[in-house]
C-alpha cells in the first residue's frame, strides 16, 4: 500500500511523516512544550508507517473538520509523554486512512495556486518583499506587487502555526544605526500582503539566513559577517523579543580570502526540532546544538560539529524527507556532501561528496542553494557562474547522489530557488538579471523543463511558497 511521504496543509506547514522523525519527537527530553492535539495526533498516527513517496494534501474543508474535532484544548507534552491521546484514536485512524489513500483519492485536493514571496536586496530598484502567484497546474507566474516595504529582506521564513512571516538582513534600526535585523510581519488573510509588526537586532553583523523553531516559540538567525548564531523569542501575536542567546563561532580554514574567520551561513533544525545545525563557511564545519525550549539557549552538542573537507565552504544544509539523510552545499569547492543522520544521537556521518559542475567547465563558480524534492528522489543545487541548477538522483537505501546534469536558469547568479510543495515546479531567482523563472519538474526523471513563464523582480534572493 502506498503511503504519503509529506503532508501539506493550506497553512503552508509541511510535516515529514517518518518513523524516525516521530521517534525523535517522542523521545525529546525538553519540558513544557505545548502542542495542540492537531499536531499530536498527526505525529502519533504516523508512527511506524512505511512511508514511500507520495504527497497527500488536505483541502480546507477537511482541515476545518479535523481541527474542530482535535483542537479543543492544548495538551501538555512533558518528557516524551503525550496525555489524552487515546480519546482521539478514532481521529488518528481516520488520518491513517486518508494517508493510505494518497492523492488519487477524492478526499485529497490540491490548491489551484500558490502564493510566492520573494526576498530581495534593496540597494537598487527593490523596495522589499514581493508577492507572486503561481498557477499550480500550468506554471504561469503573475506579479502581484509589493507585499511589504523593508530593507534588505535577503531571507524569509514562515511561522509553523500562525500567519506570520520573518525576514532577515542588514538594515537601519529605529535610531538610524545600521545593524543586522530580523523583521516580523503578519500575513493578511485576503490577498497575502504583509503588515509590519516589529524588528529586533540579531546582535551580529551581516545576517543572511532565518528559520522558526518547530514549536513556533523562537526565531533563529545566522550572522555571516559576525560568525555567530542568534535565538530570539516570539510572542503569541508573532512579535519578536530581544535575543535570548548569541553563540559566537571560532576558527578559520584554508581559503585565503573567504575563510580567515567564522562565517555562519545558515541555520537548520531537524524534523523533531531538537537539534540545530549551523553551517559555517569560514571554518568548514556544521556546528551542532541542542535548542533549549525553556531558556531559548543553544546548547553545544556532542559531537559538537560535522567537519567538511578543507576549503569546502558549507553554505546551506537540508534534510531528506525520510529523516535518514542530510545534504550540504559547499560554496567554495562546488560540491554537495551527503550524510547519514542519526536522529537519536544528533550525529552526521559523511557518505560522499559530488561536484555540481560539468567536467569541462573551468570558469569561476560558487554554489548557493540546495533543495530536496518532496518525493525524496532528487536533490537540486544552484550554480552561480555556470548559472544553472544541478540535479541529482538519490539512492533511497544509501542516500548517495548521482549527477543528472545541469539546466540553465535563464538568467545570471541564481542565488536562490525553491520547489513548490506539490513537487511540480521549481522557481529560480536570478539575482543579477532581476528575474524569477519557472521550470516544470519531471516526476519520474527529475529533469527540469522551461515553462516559458517568468517575471521581473529586482535583485531576487529568496523564494518562499504558501498556500492561499
Amino acid at each position: 500500500m502506498a503511503q504519503a511521504r509529506l503532508f501539506v496543509l493550506p497553512a503552508t506547514r509541511s510535516i515529514h511523516l517518518s518513523a524516525n522523525n516521530i521517534k525523535a519527537f517522542l523521545s525529546d527530553s525538553h519540558e513544557n512544550v505545548y502542542m495542540n492535539m492537531y499536531d499530536c495526533v498527526m505525529k502519533v498516527a504516523c508512527t511506524g508507517l512505511n512511508i514511500q513517496g507520495r504527497t497527500a494534501i488536505m483541502p480546507v474543508a477537511q482541515e476545518k473538520w479535523f481541527r474542530e474535532r482535535t483542537s479543543g484544548t492544548a495538551r501538555h507534552y512533558h518528557g516524551g509523554q503525550m496525555m489524552d491521546i487515546r480519546i482521539h484514536a478514532t481521529v488518528a485512524l481516520v488520518l491513517i486512512t486518508i494517508l493510505s489513500l494518497g492523492p488519487s483519492s477524492s478526499f485529497a485536493a490540491e490548491p489551484a495556486e500558490w502564493q510566492v514571496y520573494i526576498g530581495t536586496y534593496t540597494g537598487g530598484a527593490s523596495e522589499g518583499i514581493y508577492l507572486l502567484r503561481l498557477n499550480a497546474v500550468t506554471g504561469a507566474l503573475d506579479h502581484l506587487g509589493l507585499a511589504a516595504e523593508v530593507e534588505n529582506p535577503s531571507f524569509l521564513a514562515f511561522h509553523p502555526r500562525g500567519p506570520f512571516l520573518y525576514s532577515v538582513g542588514r538594515g537601519t534600526n529605529a535610531v538610524g544605526e545600521h545593524e543586522g535585523l530580523v523583521s516580523a510581519f503578519s500575513i493578511q488573510s485576503e490577498g497575502g500582503r504583509l503588515t509590519f509588526l516589529n524588528q529586533q537586532s540579531t546582535v551580529g553583523d551581516g545576517p543572511c539566513h532565518v528559520v522558526v523553531s518547530r514549536t513556533g516559540r523562537y526565531v533563529l538567525a545566522a550572522n555571516y559577517g559576525g560568525g555567530s548564531a542568534t535565538v530570539l523569542p516570539l510572542e503569541a501575536d508573532g512579535r519578536l523579543g530581544e535575543a535570548t542567546c548569541v553563540v559566537q563561532h571560532e576558527g578559520s580554514s584554508v581559503h585565503p580570502q573567504r575563510q580567515q574567520r567564522p562565517h555562519a551561513h545558515a541555520v537548520t533544525l531537524d524534523a523533531a526540532g531538537r537539534f540545530v545545525f549551523v553551517c559555517d563557511l569560514g571554518t568548514d564545519r556544521i556546528m551542532i546544538y541542542r535548542l533549549d525550549e525553556e531558556s531559548g539557549n543553544l546548547v553545544p552538542h556532542d559531537p559538537p560539529y560535522a567537519a567538511l573537507s578543507p576549503g569546502a565552504g558549507p553554505r546551506h544544509f537540508t534534510f531528506h524527507p525520510s529523516g535518514a539523510f542530510a545534504y550540504v552545499v559547499n560554496e567554495l569547492d562546488n560540491t554537495v556532501t551527503a550524510f547519514a543522520y542519526d536522529a537519536d544521537a544528533g550525529r552526521l556521518d559523511t557518505i560522499h561528496s559530488i561536484g555540481t559542475l560539468p567536467e569541462d567547465f573551468a570558469e569561476a563558480n560558487t554554489t548557493a542553494e540546495i533543495r530536496v524534492h518532496p518525493s525524496g528522489r532528487f536533490v537540486y543545487v544552484s550554480n552561480r557562474g555556470h548559472d544553472s541548477i544541478a540535479a541529482f538522483s538519490v539512492d533511497e537505501k544509501t542516500g548517495q547522489l548521482t549527477s543528472l546534469g545541469q539546466t540553465s536558469t535563464r538568467g545570471k547568479v541564481p542565488r536562490n530557488f525553491n520547489i513548490s510543495p506539490d513537487g511540480r515546479f521549481l522557481l529560480a531567482a536570478n539575482q543579477q538579471t532581476d528575474n524569477v523563472v519557472v521550470f516544470r519538474i519531471d516526476a519520474d526523471t527529475g529533469a527540469l523543463e522551461d515553462t516559458g513563464s517568468s517575471v521581473e523582480v529586482p535583485a531576487p534572493v529568496c523564494v518562499l511558497f504558501r498556500a492561499p
